[in-house]
């Protein structure tokens, strides 16, 4: 098994779980492989457009690791939702690198409205998608391109996997893990993670 480039594009006022979750997501699959003596681990990666540090929408402070002008190759590209995104879809120096990056990659992602900078970025006309189920018809209002389904985790089209809201980067994160390795180790990252939510409220 080939060891990935997983990239998170990060910016302010990024939404913190939509990218936290898929990277312990990534991260612990390096984890479980190395400990099952699997020679596969993942690169994970934190971008932003100059490499500066960013600061999410609930306050947190991240540290990045490169700037788009000297961002690895990836494999996988993935990008947060959260209201930051509102300010990207018309960044068109950002727009450009998402679509180019993107050309080159085996696995495209977004989790909640990073579908938003995928679309601004040209690459969910007629494609299948998702997004927070409270930014649908915002999505529209844009102007923006795409075939929303509601009311699911994460749709994949082709390369394209686009999930819901915050936590649902997870499950997209986890499935991808699937495709790129093996159901099993998806598996074990899940049961390492003690993913298994049970929400206390639930109805």
């Amino acid at each position: 098994m080939t060891p990935q480039t997983i990239g998170f594009l990060l910016f302010d006022n990024a939404e913190e779980l939509d990218f936290v979750g898929p990277f312990e997501v990534f991260t612990m699959f390096s984890e479980v492989a190395r400990k099952k003596g699997i020679d596969s681990q993942n690169n994970v990666v934190l971008i932003s457009q100059t490499g500066k540090d960013i600061t999410g929408a609930k306050g947190m402070r991240i540290g990045i690791d490169y700037a788009i002008d000297n961002a690895p190759k990836l494999d996988v590209l993935c990008i947060p939702g959260g209201k930051g995104t509102r300010t990207e879809i018309r960044n068109q120096k950002l727009l450009d690198w998402v679509a180019q990056t993107a050309a080159q990659c085996a696995w495209v992602t977004s989790v909640c409205t990073g579908s938003f900078v995928l679309a601004a970025a040209g690459l969910t006309e007629d494609k299948n998608i998702t997004t927070h189920w409270a930014a649908t018809e915002e999505f529209f209002e844009l102007g923006l391109k795409g075939i929303i389904h509601k009311n699911v985790r994460y749709v994949d089209d082709g390369n394209l996997v686009t999930s819901a809201g915050v936590s649902a980067g997870i499950d997209m994160a986890l499935w991808l893990t699937g495709q790129m390795y093996s159901i099993e180790l998806a598996r074990a990252t899940q049961r390492a993670m003690e993913y298994d939510p049970a929400p206390p409220y639930a109805e």
